[in-house]
């Protein structure tokens, strides 16, 4: 996967046409179940792989809550925010990031507390796969969420080029606003995954699993009353340092996520990335339409 590449002209035309702008959350996401190509039941490995096409992949693995309240930050992404993402990092200087959206919801009580894409580069494909999410809006009153999957799955079943080939870590993202579950046992990794050898895990051992391909950031969302109660916030900074950033507003998301993803490739390349010129984005009419 990640062949193509992400055209910000062409990801507007094609938004205009679908009318995301004038769509609901309901009408965006039209799975009323996990979608078959993003059960991770029976997969082995998803790839970040670079090509004549993108000869320095990036990988960003970028996984989002799915439970309750939550379902209004994959519906920015689609509406704006996901466009606008793209366009900043490769416009300032990471013209290979390959993108893999996860949904993560609460394994105790969830149908589909796991889903999982594919390492894509293209406007068209994460298009594809950020709208195949089951919103399931679920969750439940057992003190969190299991973002955990997320580490779980990136350390466990990925492999990049960056890290394989350059020795270069590449960037992992949860976003909520829970705590993250204490535990993981292997009863449920053997029910998400299928067939295999498990075994039961901390939270925070998964997390410094998927440390060693990844830096991992978790961006929790200060709107409503679970992201404003400090013991989660506090919680999350004890477990997380400095790689817990602290989101006030939901719109703030695609900007965090792009300069963490310029911020990391910078420091690992031990200067700045060269900008690329930027191409001149279309104006639009005061009712939305291209000019």
């Amino acid at each position: 996967m990640g062949g193509g590449s992400y055209s910000y002209s062409d990801r507007q035309v094609r938004s205009e046409s679908l009318g995301y702008h004038k769509k609901s959350e309901r009408e965006i996401f039209t799975e009323r179940s996990i979608n078959n190509a993003m059960d991770p039941h029976g997969v082995t490995l998803r790839e970040s792989r670079d090509s004549e096409e993108h000869p320095n992949s990036v990988p960003v693995v970028l996984a989002l809550d799915v439970t309750g309240s939550m379902g209004s930050i994959p519906t920015f992404l689609v509406k704006t925010g996901l466009p606008d993402m793209m366009d900043k990092i490769i416009k300032d200087g990471v013209p290979d990031p390959q993108v893999l959206f996860l949904g993560v919801g609460d394994h105790e009580v969830d149908s589909a507390p796991l889903q999982v894409g594919q390492f894509e580069s293209s406007d068209e494909l994460l298009d594809h796969w950020l709208t195949k999410l089951y919103i399931e809006s679920g969750g439940g009153n057992n003190g969190g969420e299991s973002y955990m999957l997320a580490w779980f799955f990136a350390g466990h079943y990925t492999e990049t080029d960056h890290f394989d080939k350059r020795g270069k870590k590449g960037i992992l993202f949860t976003v909520g606003d829970e705590p993250v579950l204490p535990d993981l046992s292997a009863r449920t990794q053997k029910s998400l995954m299928g067939g295999g050898e498990y075994s039961s895990a901390m939270s925070v051992e998964l997390l410094d699993k998927a440390r060693e391909k990844y830096e991992v950031f978790h961006l929790h969302i200060m709107e409503g009353s679970n992201g404003r109660r400090k013991e989660v916030q506090d919680g999350w900074k004890q477990l997380m340092g400095d790689h817990c950033i602290l989101v006030e507003h939901k719109e703030d998301v695609a900007q965090i996520i792009a300069d963490k993803v310029l911020e990391v490739v910078s420091s690992q390349q031990g200067s700045t990335p060269v900008a690329q010129e930027p191409e001149p984005k279309e104006e639009k009419s005061d009712d939305g339409m291209m000019l």
